[in-house]
């Protein structure tokens, strides 16, 4: 029996320090799982860390720039609004200049503009009324004066001179085709200026229409004029 119980003992024993083994085995192992569980975790904690960063930073970046790209916007569209204001200022300047100044200015555009010397002037109700035959006058005498001949000024002086200057200027018009504009009853829409008519063709010298056109050609000269830094 002793022999039995030595056997037993040594088994036991041998089975104890095999279990003692497994379990410090056991636990390197869960050791060495639980460093590089947490190993792992640290990494993912970096990376998703990273890309947090990487999308905020783009997101920060897309939301400056479309900030940037919204305040280029309200600059453009408040330098327009100047824009149009000056160029507003510069057509009432125009509409309301004194009477005398306003019908030279006038006579100078039909001047320049009229081609045949026979064409019809279309103004706004306000302007034929106020101005229409003496700018249609004035623009047909200086195109008489353009081709007819000139009496001397001391001839000139007197009634008789007076009324044969003015007969030969008649027949120059008459004879050329020149200096016989006329005052069209048609009335337009325009704030000032005029339209000139020659058959089917007309000229837009309304002057919202020649504002505009100017608007066009000078707008980045008076924008630096506004705008300089």
């Amino acid at each position: 029996m002793e022999g039995i119980e030595k056997i037993t003992a040594k088994i036991a024993q041998d089975a104890q320090a095999e279990i003692g083994r497994l379990m410090a085995e056991t636990d390197e192992r869960v050791k060495a799982i639980q460093a590089e569980a947490q190993a792992q975790a640290q990494r993912e904690a970096g990376e998703i860390e990273a890309r947090g960063k990487a999308a905020a930073s783009e997101r920060l970046e897309r939301l400056s720039s479309a900030a940037q790209m919204e305040r280029r916007k309200l600059e453009l569209a408040a330098k327009q609004e100047v824009l149009g204001e000056a160029f507003a200022l510069a057509l009432e300047k125009l509409c309301t200049l004194p009477e005398q100044e306003y019908i030279a200015l006038l006579t100078k555009l039909a001047l320049k503009a009229s081609s045949s010397g026979r064409e019809r002037l279309i103004f706004s109700q306000k302007d034929r009324n106020k101005v229409g035959k003496q700018v249609v006058m004035a623009v047909n005498e200086a195109l008489v004066k353009e081709r007819a001949p000139g009496l001397p000024e001391e001839v000139t002086k007197s009634k008789v001179g007076a009324f044969v200057d003015k007969l030969v200027h008649n027949t120059t018009a008459v004879v050329t085709g020149a200096g016989m504009l006329t005052l069209a009853e048609e009335t337009r829409d325009i704030k000032g200026g005029f339209i000139m008519v020659d058959g089917d063709v007309e000229i837009n010298c309304a002057f919202e229409t020649l504002v505009r056109l100017q608007r066009e050609q000078m707008e980045k000269k008076v924008a630096d004029a506004l705008f300089q830094s």
